[in-house]
């Protein structure tokens, strides 16, 4: 088995286990000032992800992001459906004809992340999902212009994802159905932002465990 095949598989796992593991977490949380519907939509396209994942495997990495990116906008339905959809679209653009070291990564993310921005007309400080995934964008991009070594970015890329996520709390919504809550809405986690955090973080632990038992071989 190749090892980007065994990698994708991994990644799809751990995403899927850590989204289905805090569930019920997520769900309370787009209940108190969402849809409610964030996390059955999420597991819905993770699903169809996992449905495809041998698919995925035979592709190299622009084609792999751009079908990810796709079966994400087409099962999942719904604002994330089609931000989510588009990060994965957008990389896969982005991707076009590079290797995936740190530096080309950063920036496949960090265009990905800017195409989020401009579909949901949203910045960083408004309560969504690029709460965690802005910090995250920019800090591989500075840990890959400063030749951190990629186990200090990994490191680095968890720990800003946990505090975007948890920077939402604080903030007053100005985007979505929480907007209409005004500062009722201060005091609860956004599951986006939450949903973000949790798979970024999953991620990062499996690119460092497949790094490790690389080295150790």
């Amino acid at each position: 088995m190749s090892t980007k095949k065994i990698l994708l598989a991994d990644l799809i796992n751990a995403i899927q286990n850590t989204i289905n593991i805090n569930s019920d977490e997520v769900a309370e949380l787009d209940r108190a000032i969402g849809d409610g519907d964030h996390v059955v939509n999420l597991q819905r396209g993770l699903d169809a992800l996992n449905n495809i994942k041998d698919e995925l495997a035979t592709m190299n990495w622009s084609a792999a992001f751009m079908k990810i990116g796709m079966t994400l906008m087409s099962t999942m339905g719904g604002a994330s459906g089609s931000l989510f959809g588009t990060l994965f679209v957008s990389m896969g653009k982005a991707a076009k004809g590079m290797e995936l070291d740190l530096t080309a990564f950063s920036e496949i993310f960090y265009q990905g992340v800017e195409s989020v921005k401009q579909r949901g007309k949203a910045d960083i400080g408004e309560k969504t999902m690029l709460d965690t995934l802005i910090p995250v964008a920019n800090s591989l991009v500075r840990d890959a212009q400063n030749t951190i070594s990629l186990a200090v970015a990994l490191n680095n890329a968890k720990a800003v994802a946990i505090t975007g996520m948890e920077s939402t709390k604080e903030l007053i919504a100005t985007k979505g159905r929480a907007s209409f809550l005004g500062e009722r809405a201060i005091g609860h986690i956004d599951a986006g932002a939450r949903t973000s955090q949790l798979m970024i973080c999953a991620i990062v632990d499996v690119i460092a465990r497949h790094c490790e038992q690389r080295e150790a071989i």
